[in-house]
Parts: C-alpha cells; sequence; structure tokens
C-alpha cells in the first residue's frame, strides 16, 4: 500500500481518468439523489446524532476489517 506513483496531482488525474473509463452512462437521478444524501448526513452531523471522525481513523477501522 506504501509505493509512491507520483506527485499527488498525479495521481489525482489517474484516479479521475480511470473513474471516468468505468462507466460513460450518467444516471440522471444521480446527482440529485446525492444531494439528498449530502443535505441527511450534513443533518445528522449537525443535530449531534452522529460525529464526525478523522481520516486517519477511518481509514484505521476500514483496514482493521480487512482480511488477513
Amino acid at each position: 500500500m506504501g509505493r509512491d506513483v507520483g506527485p499527488s496531482e498525479t495521481r489525482a488525474a489517474l484516479a479521475d481518468s480511470l473513474w471516468d473509463s468505468l462507466d460513460s452512462e450518467v444516471d440522471p437521478d444521480a446527482e440529485d439523489a446525492w444531494r439528498k444524501e449530502i443535505r441527511r448526513r450534513l443533518a445528522e452531523l449537525d443535530s449531534g446524532a452522529v460525529s464526525a471522525i478523522s481520516w486517519a481513523e477511518a481509514r484505521s477501522r476500514l483496514l482493521a476489517k480487512l482480511p488477513e
């Protein structure tokens, strides 16, 4: 996981290119659905129903779930 593939701008451009290559068909309802999901999540944060964690903590939790 620690392999360096270049500056972050280069990696971001590569990721963007790969993402775009996956599916050329766009779901017309996806943007609206994402906006609703973002509003829902922000409301949960604002109300205190959930709390944010750092990327380091999220990454640690995700990696702990991976099989050895």
